[in-house]
């Protein structure tokens, strides 16, 4: 019994999460903020280029909508971490359209080798259609845990889904 305490401890302490998001309006930004204050985690922010996106979010939506189409995905401007040194990746974004924003997507592409779990949080205007499916979906090789639609929840919310993605 104490080898099994000491070898589950062991390995919390070699467990590393990463949170990594994109945020177009700061509601994102917000959320993994409230996420980070929960776990020991590194944190990244996606970034893309100053001009890719408008302010305005219908505009938005229709240079999203184009990339969709295309498969023409936004280049990430920021700097990546080696995902292989952690075990656990919280992802965080926007819901576009009832699907993964694009930023989100560019990010994806880059995790279909990852070995870790890798679980979305994701935020929205109402309607999140089929996010978690749409997400799981572009990465169908990796293992990913159900998702948190992040919408006001208090710390406990966020605490309990935390502790089910991490186990």
């Amino acid at each position: 019994m104490l080898m099994h305490f000491i070898k589950k401890e062991i390995w919390l302490m070699a467990a590393k999460t990463l949170i990594i998001y994109y945020s177009w309006s700061g509601t994102t930004k917000r959320a993994a903020q409230a996420l980070a204050n929960q776990v020991d985690a590194d944190v990244v922010e996606l970034t893309v280029a100053p001009q890719t996106f408008s302010s305005d979010m219908f505009a938005t939506s229709d240079v999203a909508k184009t990339q969709l189409r295309t498969g023409d995905l936004p280049t990430l401007t920021s700097a990546l971490p080696d995902f292989d040194q952690y075990t656990t990746i919280l992802v965080g974004g926007p819901v576009w359209s009832s699907m993964v924003a694009t930023p989100v997507r560019s990010l994806l592409t880059k995790l279909a080798m990852y070995t870790g779990t890798v679980a979305p949080f994701y935020t929205d205007a109402g309607t999140a259609g089929d996010y978690e499916q749409d997400f799981a979906g572009l990465i169908p090789q990796v293992t990913v845990k159900s998702g948190l639609e992040v919408n006001g929840q208090s710390a406990d919310q966020l605490t309990a889904w935390i502790q089910t993605v991490m186990g």
